[in-house]
């Protein structure tokens, strides 16, 4: 009897999580979305944002998850107000090859990896952007790690979606979606 008292009082004590894609639909759900796999790390020499072909772009494997990535959220049937990318080609050709709708260049999304100095500006004009939407405008911001870790301390792999909300101690952690 001893035991089944404890079972109970661990069930009510544990948190209950909620379905990070179920979270991804409901109104006001702000998604940050590292782009998908594009090997290596920050940008060769010589990198030019005007240029694919001087960048670090998506491999074949980061084209198929982004693919997949875009085809699960359309399957659950989310929709978005507004769907930003960073201006880098890999983020821009996830956010194209999600086929979730039109998306439109936020040079706020832009990696500041190589420009450490630019992290301040940037992530503030991300939260103020943020924070002139209707409260329950859905967004898809996809950027760069460097970008998801300053607004959220959070490392995500390539392809994993944070499902955040707006609270006003900043972005709350609401579930994580990841890579395929």
């Amino acid at each position: 009897m001893r035991a089944f008292f404890i079972l109970i009082l661990l069930i009510l004590a544990t948190p209950l999580r909620a379905d990070p894609l179920a979270a991804a639909g409901q109104p006001g759900a702000i998604l940050l979305m590292r782009h998908a796999i594009a090997p290596g790390t920050g940008d060769p020499a010589g990198f030019r944002l005007d240029d694919c072909r001087t960048q670090r772009n998506l491999s074949a494997a980061g084209q198929a998850q982004a693919r997949a990535i875009g085809a699960r959220l359309a399957e659950a049937g989310i929709t978005f107000t507004q769907i930003l990318t960073s201006e880098w080609c890999r983020a821009r050709d996830t956010a194209r090859l999600l086929n979730l709708g039109p998306v439109t260049a936020f040079p706020p999304a832009n990696s500041f990896f190589s420009t450490r100095q630019d992290e301040p500006a940037q992530t503030a004009a991300i939260l103020a952007h943020l924070d002139a939407l209707p409260p329950q405008a859905r967004v898809l911001i996809v950027t760069h790690q460097v970008n998801i870790t300053a607004l959220t301390g959070i490392v995500p792999q390539s392809g994993e979606t944070l499902v955040v909300r707006r609270s006003a101690q900043g972005l709350q952690l609401v579930g994580r979606l990841p890579p395929p």
